[in-house]
């Protein structure tokens, strides 16, 4: 067993170290699952609901620890964090009424009786991104568990911690311990046996659209289920109609949370044209007055990218006379800092246009009309997230409605809700996580017919 560094990315400072699960132990741990689905399954829907509001109330009780393990693994702001990590309590209660509530169906049919029941899959594999390390995971495993599977969890190498942490409160609320497993390992290895082992029924992937093609491959190979979460290159419309002051002002949060480490990042801002040069002005200090630094202080409003590998493929989008506007700040020193950026793209071809940065940088482009808003925003692979700012309702509807995008907000930036469901249109990914209707999806539907006329 090799051990890994976790580095925090704000000091460069190595945190503690981590062993990396190998191939053999992926699949002894799998064989546990596997050995253990029978009797979780079979714990009375009652039950299994107590143990996982237990399970959320052991995270409620680490909020503060979580969260500070997360600033330091991930360099999360201490207060994304605190939310992060109260998010997994949210939905872990959330689900907690799903065992009681997973009802079947009775289906009027001649000659009988004809019943529905919504089976648990078995072992469920999910694969977690080094993003948002916390509330990814527990919209994988929530659920899951919820359902009656077992759950094999693999958290990102760079951003285990949390995840190990987690597996630690499951087992103090009395969830046993090969019921949910975390498997801090390579993708290449761990991963990939969730995908290659016959007994892991389903693969919940977090990531990057090119890796999720892989995995959607290997399951396909094996048909095996998948939800898939992928990227994104989302777009903030902003009509003339809008209250551009407060449009402006909540620009910055839309594409510099978790320094633009977001699937959900508005990265693309649309501007109409007769207010495209104001919205500008109004943006400028927005920008330059987000607070970059220590993500452990109170009051900081961006920390450090992940590593100085993904700094670097940041920067490179930056190089060779790029169209840069303005920028905000960002400290000197160690961590891998980089500064808000906005670009003003007159190339719609502009790799800063058309391709996920995954970094603190926002292209501004102007539009003539709500066609023209509508056809810059669906020229993408990528189908996400999304927000449109206007005062007109129908104007709002309208655009809503042809914006290809799973997930969109009026005058808002928020994505995620966990009593909606989340997931994306087109390369962004399959399935939909979060919301009512996330536990039939680790099912199987069974039908079920009983002769009454013997």
């Amino acid at each position: 067993m090799t051990d890994i560094p976790v580095i925090n990315p704000a000091t460069e400072e190595v945190v503690r170290t981590v062993p990396l699960t190998s191939a053999e132990e992926t699949d002894a741990a799998i064989e546990r699952a596997v050995a253990a689905f029978p009797a979780w399954r079979a714990v009375a829907p009652g039950d299994r609901a107590r143990l996982l509001r237990r399970f959320a109330e052991a995270v409620d009780a680490d909020i503060e620890n979580l969260a500070r393990l997360e600033v330091a693994n991930a360099g999360h702001t201490i207060g994304n964090a605190r939310w992060e990590a109260g998010n997994v309590r949210d939905v872990l209660h959330y689900y907690a009424a799903a065992p009681e509530r997973l009802i079947g169906q009775q289906i009027p049919v001649p000659g009988g009786v004809n019943v529905t029941f919504h089976e648990p899959l078995g072992v469920v594999g999910v694969i977690v991104p080094w993003n948002f390390p916390m509330p990814i995971a527990g919209w994988g495993f929530a659920p899951a568990l919820a359902a009656g599977n077992t759950v094999v969890l693999k958290p990102a190498e760079l951003t285990p911690l949390t995840a190990v942490r987690l597996a630690e409160l499951a087992r103090e609320a009395g969830i046993p311990e090969d019921v949910f497993q975390v498997l801090p390992g390579k993708g290449s290895v761990v991963g990939q046996r969730f995908v290659d082992h016959r007994a892991v029924r389903k693969v919940v992937f977090t990531g990057s659209t090119e890796v999720g093609r892989q995995v959607m491959a290997g399951c396909a190979a094996r048909v095996k289920r998948v939800t898939l979460e992928l990227g994104g290159k989302n777009a903030n419309i902003v009509f003339a109609d809008a209250d551009l002051e407060r449009a402006a002002a909540s620009a910055p949060f839309g594409v510099f949370d978790n320094a633009g480490q977001d699937c959900c990042a508005r990265s693309r801002i649309l501007v109409e044209a007769p207010v495209y040069d104001r919205f500008l002005e109004l943006l400028e200090p927005a920008v330059k007055g987000v607070v970059v630094g220590d993500p452990s202080a109170e009051g900081t409003e961006m920390g450090p990218l992940i590593s100085a590998e993904h700094r670097a493929r940041v920067a490179g989008y930056l190089a060779d006379g790029a169209p840069v506007a303005f920028r905000g700040s960002a400290p000197d020193g160690p961590g891998f800092w980089f500064p808000p950026t906005v670009v003003t793209p007159s190339d719609p071809a502009d790799p800063l246009v058309t391709e996920e940065v995954f970094g603190p940088v926002v292209a501004v482009l102007p539009f003539r009309d709500e066609a023209e808003a509508i056809a810059i925003a669906n020229d993408t692979d990528y189908g996400l997230s999304g927000s449109i700012w206007t005062s007109n309702v129908g104007r709002a509807l309208r655009v809503s409605r042809g914006v290809e995008a799973g997930n969109l907000s009026v005058n808002s930036h928020a994505s995620v809700r966990y009593w909606t469901p989340f997931g994306g249109f087109k390369q962004s990914g399959l399935g939909r996580e979060l919301g009512p209707d996330a536990v039939a999806a680790f099912t199987e539907t069974k039908n079920v017919f009983i002769d009454t006329e013997v």
